[in-house]
């Protein structure tokens, strides 16, 4: 079992003269406190492919091979030097990191293990332009001007195949099982529905890693997420997590990587896995993974730069290998039936204050404890919400579909099947690909003019309305139903009320001018 870090731990001196030391970086010294200036010397580590190591494959979950993997130096007492095989960049917290190195007179160790791309910042209504925010247009210009000087791979607007960071890693096969992969970004979970340890970091961390290609790390501990039975009709991936996350709350994963299993998880497309994964760090989790299988191998084929033939063949052999062994233990599990679900939204300012949509406004006198009762009692009072009104007929003034978490071809499949040949009642709803390769497919397939002739606005890919960083917000007091993953006080703007569901959740409501429920709508 990997030793999850005790509360009273703190890195030492030694430690990180040995960070320095392990790397192989003799300039990246000055990254760390603690590290002499030093001539540079060879990496110990070369981020070659995970191989299975019999017999402790038995005993080990997925977690447990991948941390065992990737450690470059492990002692007692101090944090884990872990490689990094993925570093995903992009134009809102990297600009200070790479500010950072320069200063120090360091570059990017492995640019070609750095990848970035534009997707928090820059305008969904047009891209191409200067952004009328002079702040929000210098984090754009320092993202480009980074990208040349460090060589990076970039994916820029003019690109083709610019899209959320957590979007285009995967369908560009970027992302692949057995991989270490960070990101300056909390949903960088994501990636772990390829049997993947990923992960968002700091900026500190980010400078870290741009140094170094390692970073300190604590171990976690392991929680199964067992979710079995066939979903409900009107039922999808993000209902799921919702559902989770209303069972274990915002802190029931605090210091735990969660590894999703069972029937309903094998089931899911990957798109839905993403999804699941995606909002792990929603219940405090580090990580959440999946066990790559056939599905996993299907989605890689053909991808841009996965490997291709007889090296994808010797690579799925490798892959076959990431599951949890027969006799590993977990340190705790969750489990849900998902045959009992219905469609889930959220009514509270945090992603485990979820319910069926069938429910009602819980009462702020109902939970256990003084703090629970008065975190309800706020949420409530800034949602505007009543306890015991139903959650069905809620207004809805906003419907957002987009995000890393939602805005996949699937997703956006899913909500046009839906509003075919109907009209939306809310006053806006915006619809936000993840990615120019997902916009260019949903346009080869019509669903453009499907969302276009319902009313809503077609947009460029971008982050958009998740985090109201780039123009696109929620007004004060108005309601949002939102497929993306994040419904605290102001993410979507100042004063915005958000409700977050599923896509076909959001494309009902749409419709209904109200929260719905989808079922109603679905032929």
């Amino acid at each position: 079992m990997v030793k999850a870090r005790s509360s009273t731990a703190r890195p030492e001196r030694l430690s990180r003269r040995r960070f320095c030391g392990a790397v192989g970086v003799g300039v990246g010294a000055a990254m760390v406190a603690g590290c002499g200036h030093r001539e540079a010397a060879p990496a110990r580590v070369t981020g070659a492919p995970f191989e299975p190591k019999a017999p402790s494959a038995l005993r080990s979950t997925l977690y447990e091979k991948l941390w065992s993997s990737k450690r470059v130096l492990e002692e007692p007492g101090f944090p884990t030097v872990l490689y990094v095989d993925l570093h995903l960049v992009h134009d809102d917290t990297s600009a200070q990191a790479f500010e950072a190195i320069r200063r120090r007179g360091l570059r990017v160790h492995r640019p070609d293990r750095t990848v970035a791309t534009i997707d928090h910042t820059i305008s969904t209504e047009a891209p191409a332009l200067p952004h009328p925010n002079p702040s929000t247009q210098a984090l754009i210009d320092a993202m480009r001007a980074n990208g040349r000087k460090n060589r990076l791979r970039l994916y820029d607007v003019g690109s083709g195949k610019q899209g959320i960071v957590h979007v285009i890693g995967p369908e560009l096969g970027l992302t692949q099982p057995g991989m270490s992969i960070v990101c300056g970004d909390s949903h960088t979970s994501t990636h772990g529905a390829f049997g993947a340890l990923a992960f968002g970091i700091g900026t500190t961390e980010i400078e870290q890693v741009l140094a170094t290609q390692s970073i300190l790390q604590w171990p976690s501990k392991t929680c199964e997420v067992r979710v079995d039975g066939a979903l409900p009709r009107g039922c999808t991936a993000k209902d799921v997590i919702l559902a989770v996350l209303a069972k274990v709350e915002i802190a029931g994963g605090t210091g735990h990587v969660f590894e999703y299993r069972g029937s309903t998880v094998r089931a899911l497309s990957m798109e839905g896995r993403m999804t699941l994964c995606n909002m792990s760090i929603e219940a405090g989790a580090r990580a959440g993974m999946i066990a790559p299988d056939d599905t996993t191998f299907e989605y890689l084929a053909g991808r841009e730069l996965a490997p291709k033939g007889r090296a994808f063949d010797e690579a799925v052999r490798r892959w076959r290998a990431l599951a949890t062994g027969d006799e590993a233990r977990f340190d705790k599990s969750v489990e849900l039936d998902a045959s009992a679900l219905e469609p889930m939204v959220t009514w509270g300012t945090n992603p485990g204050m979820g319910a069926p949509i069938s429910s009602r406004v819980p009462d702020p006198a109902s939970p256990p404890t003084a703090g629970a009762r008065e975190a309800v009692a706020r949420a409530l009072d800034y949602m505007g919400l009543c306890p015991g009104d139903p959650l069905v007929g809620r207004r809805v003034d906003v419907v957002f579909l987009g995000s890393c978490t939602n805005a996949r071809l699937s997703d956006l499949r899913l909500a046009a099947d839906l509003l075919r040949g109907r009209k939306v009642k809310a006053r806006r709803v915006l619809v936000v690909p993840g990615s120019q390769q997902v916009r260019r497919a949903s346009e080869a397939e019509g669903l453009d003019r499907v969302f276009l002739d319902a009313g809503c606005e077609w947009r460029e890919p971008g982050c958009s309305m998740c985090l109201a960083l780039n123009g696109d917000e929620v007004l004060p007091g108005e309601y949002c139903v939102s497929t993306s993953n994040r419904n605290f006080e102001g993410r979507q703007g100042r004063g915005a009320r958000t409700f977050l569901a599923s896509p076909l959740t959001a494309a009902a409501s749409a419709l209904a001018g109200h929260l719905d429920d989808p079922r109603r709508w679905m032929l």
